[in-house]
């Protein structure tokens, strides 16, 4: 990623190690260049989710209209369209948490734990923009 070792001092770059600064430390461009990707999966998201719900139209229409459907047609698109449901009510969490994470981002909070306060390290935060947990609130949550 452009601008990765930007914030890196000098003496930690050379001794191959991040400090904790590091991690807290956002340039301009790495900020630039995470709204950018956020911003890229809300567009394709939204697309995704406009698609899913015209499926899902389509897909009721169909079940509608089951004169002459076998039992088995009918189970089958039955399913078909909870799994379509199920499919667009995902993509609609995944879409809120990717405006959260732009929220956060403009209010300059992108590597700040929501949980505990703590610093989510910044390789966490680009290579998961949705991230709003340090590892250790996050592991303590799956538990």
């Amino acid at each position: 990623m452009a601008g990765k070792s930007a914030g890196r001092s000098t003496t930690a770059a050379s001794a191959g190690t991040t400090t904790a600064t590091d991690d807290a430390t956002w340039s301009d461009a790495e900020i630039t260049e995470l709204k950018e990707t956020l911003r890229a999966e809300i567009d394709r998201l939204e697309r995704d989710l406009v698609a899913a719900q015209v499926d899902l139209v389509d897909l009721v229409q169909d079940t509608q209209d089951i004169v002459g459907d076998d039992q088995a047609d009918v189970g089958s698109k039955a399913i078909e369209r909870e799994h379509e449901a199920a499919m667009a009510a995902n993509t609609r969490d995944v879409l809120a948490q990717y405006h959260h994470a732009l929220e956060r981002v403009e209010a300059d909070l992108q590597g700040v734990c929501e949980s505990c306060g703590g610093t989510i390290p910044k390789p966490r935060v680009q290579a998961f923009p949705r991230a709003t947990l340090c590892v250790a609130c996050k592991s303590a949550q799956k538990r």
